[in-house]
Protein backbone atom coordinates (compact mmCIF):
# COMPACT_ATOMS: atom_id res chain seq x y z
CA UNK A 1 0.00 0.00 0.00
CA UNK A 2 1.24 3.50 -0.81
CA UNK A 3 0.96 6.04 2.00
CA UNK A 4 1.03 9.84 1.75
CA UNK A 5 2.77 11.71 4.59
CA UNK A 6 2.23 15.47 4.72
CA UNK A 7 3.12 18.49 6.87
CA UNK A 8 6.71 17.29 7.28
CA UNK A 9 9.35 19.51 8.82
CA UNK A 10 12.33 20.42 6.63
CA UNK A 11 14.61 18.32 8.85
CA UNK A 12 12.78 15.03 8.09
CA UNK A 13 14.69 12.76 5.69
CA UNK A 14 13.77 9.63 3.79
CA UNK A 15 15.83 7.59 6.24
CA UNK A 16 14.01 9.02 9.27
CA UNK A 17 10.63 8.28 7.60
CA UNK A 18 11.76 4.73 6.90
CA UNK A 19 12.78 4.31 10.54
CA UNK A 20 9.49 5.77 11.81
CA UNK A 21 7.28 3.50 9.68
CA UNK A 22 9.42 0.36 10.15
CA UNK A 23 8.10 0.16 13.73
CA UNK A 24 4.81 -1.05 12.20
CA UNK A 25 6.21 -3.52 9.65
CA UNK A 26 8.27 -3.88 6.51
CA UNK A 27 8.88 -0.70 4.52
CA UNK A 28 9.57 -1.25 0.84
CA UNK A 29 10.47 2.38 0.16
CA UNK A 30 10.37 5.80 1.82
CA UNK A 31 10.86 9.06 -0.04
CA UNK A 32 10.67 12.73 0.92
CA UNK A 33 9.87 14.82 -2.15
CA UNK A 34 12.53 17.45 -2.94
CA UNK A 35 11.99 20.62 -4.99
CA UNK A 36 14.35 20.36 -7.94
CA UNK A 37 14.94 24.12 -8.19
CA UNK A 38 15.64 24.95 -4.53
CA UNK A 39 16.86 21.47 -3.52
CA UNK A 40 14.74 21.73 -0.36
CA UNK A 41 12.04 19.33 0.87
CA UNK A 42 8.50 20.17 -0.27
CA UNK A 43 6.99 19.06 3.06
CA UNK A 44 5.53 15.73 2.00
CA UNK A 45 6.61 12.23 1.09
CA UNK A 46 5.48 8.72 0.27
CA UNK A 47 5.92 5.35 1.99
CA UNK A 48 5.34 1.98 0.36
CA UNK A 49 4.51 -0.97 2.60
CA UNK A 50 3.79 -4.43 1.15
CA UNK A 51 1.32 -5.44 3.88
CA UNK A 52 -2.01 -3.57 3.89
CA UNK A 53 -2.73 -4.48 7.52
CA UNK A 54 0.64 -3.10 8.67
CA UNK A 55 0.10 0.02 6.57
CA UNK A 56 -3.37 0.57 8.09
CA UNK A 57 -1.89 0.21 11.57
CA UNK A 58 0.82 2.77 10.75
CA UNK A 59 -1.76 5.22 9.37
CA UNK A 60 -3.96 4.93 12.47
CA UNK A 61 -1.05 5.37 14.89
CA UNK A 62 0.93 8.10 13.10
CA UNK A 63 -1.77 10.42 11.72
CA UNK A 64 -1.61 13.66 13.72
CA UNK A 65 1.53 12.62 15.62
CA UNK A 66 4.08 15.36 16.32
CA UNK A 67 7.35 14.62 14.50
CA UNK A 68 10.27 17.07 14.75
CA UNK A 69 7.98 19.96 15.70
CA UNK A 70 5.23 19.34 13.16
CA UNK A 71 1.94 17.39 13.35
CA UNK A 72 2.12 15.05 10.37
CA UNK A 73 -0.81 13.99 8.20
CA UNK A 74 -0.84 10.32 7.15
CA UNK A 75 -3.32 8.93 4.60
CA UNK A 76 -3.47 6.23 1.94
CA UNK A 77 -1.97 7.76 -1.21
CA UNK A 78 -4.31 8.69 -4.05
CA UNK A 79 -3.23 6.60 -7.04
CA UNK A 80 -4.24 9.38 -9.42
CA UNK A 81 -6.73 9.23 -12.18
CA UNK A 82 -9.64 9.81 -9.82
CA UNK A 83 -9.86 13.49 -10.65
CA UNK A 84 -11.93 14.48 -13.61
CA UNK A 85 -9.90 15.79 -16.47
CA UNK A 86 -10.50 19.37 -17.42
CA UNK A 87 -11.50 20.11 -20.94
CA UNK A 88 -9.85 23.17 -22.30
CA UNK A 89 -12.06 25.35 -24.41
CA UNK A 90 -10.95 28.09 -26.66
CA UNK A 91 -12.29 31.43 -25.49
CA UNK A 92 -14.15 33.59 -27.93
CA UNK A 93 -13.82 37.31 -27.51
Amino acid sequence: MNIYVGHLADSVTSDSLNELFSEFGEVKSAKVIIDRYTNRPKGFGFIEMPSNSEADQAIKNLNGKRIEGSNIKVNPADPGGKRSKRKFRKRRY
